[in-house]
């Protein structure tokens, strides 16, 4: 009974040892490194590391006759990252027998017990063939096998028949489409705010796809060797070479960082990368902010050089023929569907056909994309956009001819910034290519959300996107001069990240832009008044009560003219919809048309003044009900209970809806509570009638916290009879609810529940959850008090993070305080909110009594705080 225990303490042990040389050998490694990061060393000490393991594991668990293990993947380049898994191929000559399986199954546990976390497959030469037609990413990976042990002959067997097999055309086309979608699932974009080095456009796959097609097509496996096949420059070769370098040491210290595989650039882990890059913050910008900026360039320059060598591959495996080709001028020719050049030295002879490139493409329509040659030599003559070239008349002339074109204005300024010639044509911009925002609501950097703001507005001038948008449609088909609209979208965050106030900096720098350009008097006087009034369309709409008279004369009198009220109109949808999906909603939108509508008239001549407004308001609501069939006097009963405020903060369809639902109310201690769907069915519109219930604000936000219901608008009224009339607008915070089911379920449960809602439990219910963008970059939260109107009421602005839950603490404060909440105008912007609310009480008339009010808002926004407690 001894001998079998012996053996088995034998095999034990020497697993043991082979576990614990092998931790050694890496943490030696890993001690190397941090005294010089060099990211191709520690790899391959990783690499020599766990082939030793393996060749040792193999004298305990020797492979069948005949057989051969190798290393494929990223393995198989000879590149081992600190947690990645070891990707290996065990080859048999034929299939295996049930002992052979026994003892493949012996050591695929053994390499785990040491420490290897393989990702293992055992096939035949036959089946390994088999699955590369079948699938690319196999195909990819036994392309890269290294031989480790066992019968180096049968695995030069099958890399002959592996290449004997490879179609370089199949290939390229597979691998082409394959990066397509693996970058439509990045949104094609490398400024994602938590990239990922590894897969997002940008990131080290797209290197490896350039070595794959390279090699497949006959060009080598190096950097160095595809230069010298004359695919790539020298320089070219030099850049690529050390953006590879880069992200392989960015994927090793997010390893070490998080002691796991991690290849995403997380917001809470890239202020631990700038730690390990040793990056300190500026005045302005925080030391992650700056690891991330630099990440993105590194990330544009192999998009563009990917962008380049792919195209470049493509036409020497698909040549066209010179016979399909037609001149366009003296400098242009098109092939199909393809702008190419007559002289590869054009740009260096005649820099500004820099810019005139992108206008030939725009006024050919069917060209869609630049030959290798010309985007080549492009990039190549970028340094020729200086200081001279910016002042030339003529190259001024051409980067306005391109803004006022009728098609392509989009797809020429992206391409002019992946190609780098828009940052360099105007500094300003370059500054912000790669900028994060970490406000909590933009999720881009801000040169794309500038691109994307471009391409909204575009969209107003398409007969597609009518639908969608209706108003700013029809605005735009009688907006002359489109283009202006263009350069203060270009302009309007231009400023971020300089410190002080962008919209004033932004604005000096588009005037600038005018001047050196020779825009009119009043296409200056229009571009400069967007960009420095770019957020104000926004904040008036969802932060002030616009059914006040003088909140629309005060905005008419900002904006002058109906010219700039349309052309801020449009900005602003173009703004808010560009920085994040979950910042835009119909609800947001009618906010913004409503103002719109109101100062249109304003600016019309109309008085405006609070008894014509009440009057058309209150005749409109009369003939809704009359439409309705409620008779006069019992209209007119239930309108005696009500106050000129009521009648200001209400649309003419809320003051008929409510009085429908509540005329017979007058007199008794009835209930009601009515749900319907919002204009454009994103949310609900909630009427609250009841007697006094205590914190029935607080409950009321908590409730619908509890259903996951993120409040947008409040508006609280008290009758004469001492009767709560509150309308409230909510929005599903996951955007999938079944409104009509959740109106009568808010129906029925407020209605009979509503003096038992117990705030505490509500409050469990809803937690505190927040994102991570808001851990890792937290908003400090601002309160505001001002006085309203005649010092009758108080105006507390509130900036600070989203949470759940936040709206009933807030109003649970008010509680404490004894003060009544008259209206509250909520805004969400992404992980963000910024609340207004009108309020009413003696209690802020007092100096120390305000501050104490102060500071319990401000503990009651604070995070910190709440986890503590």
């Amino acid at each position: 009974m001894t001998k079998p225990i012996a053996i088995k303490d034998t095999l034990s042990d020497k697993v043991g040892a082979i576990r614990f040389s092998l931790k050694t050998s890496r943490d030696e490694a890993f001690e190397k490194y941090r005294a010089k990061p060099l990211a191709d060393t520690l790899l391959t000490s990783l690499r020599r590391a766990a082939d030793q393991a393996l060749r040792q594991l193999l004298e305990v668990y020797p492979l069948p006759k005949g057989a051969a293990l190798a290393a494929v993947g990223g393995f198989g380049r000879g590149e081992l990252y600190p947690f990645s898994d070891v990707d290996l191929l065990i080859l048999l000559p034929a299939d295996p027998c049930p002992a052979a399986e026994a003892t493949l199954s012996g050591l695929v546990a053994a390499m785990w017990d040491v420490g290897l976390e393989p990702g293992c497959s055992v096939r035949t030469i036959e089946q390994c063939l088999t699955e590369a037609r079948a699938d690319i990413t196999i195909e990819t990976s036994l392309l890269e096998l290294r031989w480790i042990a066992g019968s180096r002959s049968l695995t030069q067997r099958f890399m002959s028949l592996m290449k004997e097999q490879l179609d370089p055309r199949s290939f390229f086309q597979a691998k082409r489409s394959e990066m397509q979608q693996r970058h439509a699932r990045f949104q094609e974009t490398p400024y994602s705010l938590e990239p990922n080095c590894k897969e997002s456009p940008g990131g080290l796959r797209d290197l490896q796809v350039i070595l794959w097609m390279a090699r497949a097509a006959g060009f080598g496996q190096t950097w160095k060797q595809i230069a010298q096949s004359g695919l790539l420059t020298r320089s070219e070769a030099r850049d690529l070479g050390r953006a590879e370098q880069a992200f392989k040491r960015l994927r090793i210290e997010l390893h070490l960082l998080v002691n796991r595989r991690e290849d995403r650039l997380l917001f809470d882990l890239q202020h631990g990368l700038s730690q390990a890059y040793q990056i300190k913050a500026t005045a302005t910008r925080r030391a992650s902010e700056i690891l991330m900026q630099r990440y993105y360039w590194a990330a544009r320059l192999v998009t563009q050089l990917n962008t380049l060598l792919v195209q470049a591959i493509g036409e020497h495996l698909f040549p066209l023929s010179m016979t399909d080709a037609r001149p366009l001028d003296e400098h242009y020719i098109a092939h199909h569907n393809r702008l190419d050049i007559v002289d590869e030295q054009l740009f260096e002879k005649n820099p500004s056909e820099l810019l005139r490139i992108f206008l030939v493409m725009q006024q050919h329509p069917e060209l869609t994309e630049l030959s290798a040659r010309a985007l080549r030599s492009i990039w190549h003559a970028r340094h020729q956009i200086d200081a001279s070239f910016r002042a030339d008349p003529v190259n001024r002339h051409l980067f306005i001819e391109i803004l006022k074109q009728n098609q392509g204005i989009v797809h020429a300024l992206r391409r002019m910034t992946m190609l780098n010639i828009l940052p360099r044509y105007l500094p300003a911009f370059r500054r912000v290519v790669g900028q994060m925002q970490h406000d909590l609501f933009h999720v881009y950097t801000v040169d794309q959300h500038t691109l994307a703001v471009l391409r909204n507005i575009r969209r107003f001038t398409m007969v597609e996107h009518a639908q969608e948008y209706p108003l700013a449609t029809r605005l735009m088909a009688g907006f002359d001069r489109h283009w202006l609209l263009y350069v203060a979208a270009l302009f309007h965050d231009i400023a971020k990240g300089r410190g002080g106030d962008h919209s004033t900096l932004g604005a000096e720098e588009v005037r600038k832009f005018a001047r050196t350009h020779d825009l009119k008097e009043d296409e200056t006087d229009l571009v400069v008044f967007l960009v420095k009034h770019h957020l104000m369309m926004s904040q008036v709409a969802q932060k002030k009560d616009l059914s006040d008279p003088n909140v629309i004369q005060e905005f008419a009198s900002l904006v002058r003219t109906p010219r700039n009220l349309t052309a801020l109109y449009l900005l602003t949808v173009a703004d808010i919809r560009g920085t994040s999906p979950k910042v835009w909603n119909a609800w947001k939108g009618k906010l913004l048309e409503d103002l719109f509508n109101l100062t249109l008239a304003a600016l019309g001549g109309s008085s405006g003044d609070a008894n014509t407004v009440l009057r058309h308001r209150m005749d409109e609501a009369a003939g809704l009900t009359r439409l309705a069939g409620l008779r006069d006097d019992a209209r007119e009963a239930f309108w005696a209970q009500l106050d000129v405020a009521y009648f200001l903060r209400h649309d003419a369809p809320e003051i008929a809806w409510h009085t429908r639902h509540l005329y017979y109310c007058f007199g008794t201690e009835e209930t009601v509570i009515k749900a319907r769907p919002t204009e454009g069915a994103e949310g609900l519109q909630v009427l609250v009638y009841t007697k006094h219930v205590k914190n029935l604000f607080a409950r009321l936000c908590g409730y619908f916290g509890s259903r996951g219901l993120n409040i947008q608008d409040a508006r609280i009224h008290t009758t004469r009879g001492g009767y709560a009339l509150d309308s409230f607008i909510v929005l599903p915070t996951n955007g999938l609810n079944d409104l009509r089911s959740d109106a009568a379920l808010i129906e029925h449960e407020l209605t009979t529940q509503l003096d038992k809602l117990n705030l505490a439990d509500l409050k469990r219910q809803i937690g505190i959850r927040t994102s991570r963008l808001s851990k890792a970059f937290p908003f400090p939260p601002s309160v505001e008090i001002k006085p309203g109107e005649m010092n009758e009421t108080w105006v507390i602005d509130i900036t600070a993070t989203d949470r759940a839950g936040l709206l009933s603490d807030l109003a649970q404060v008010f509680v404490d305080f004894n003060l009544v909440i008259q209206t509250a105008k909520v805004m969400t912007l992404g992980d963000r909110v910024e609340d207004v609310f009108v309020i009413t009480g003696e209690a802020l008339s007092q100096p120390r009594v305000q501050r104490q009010f102060e500071r319990a808002l401000l503990d009651t926004l604070s995070l910190e705080q709440l986890r503590a407690a």
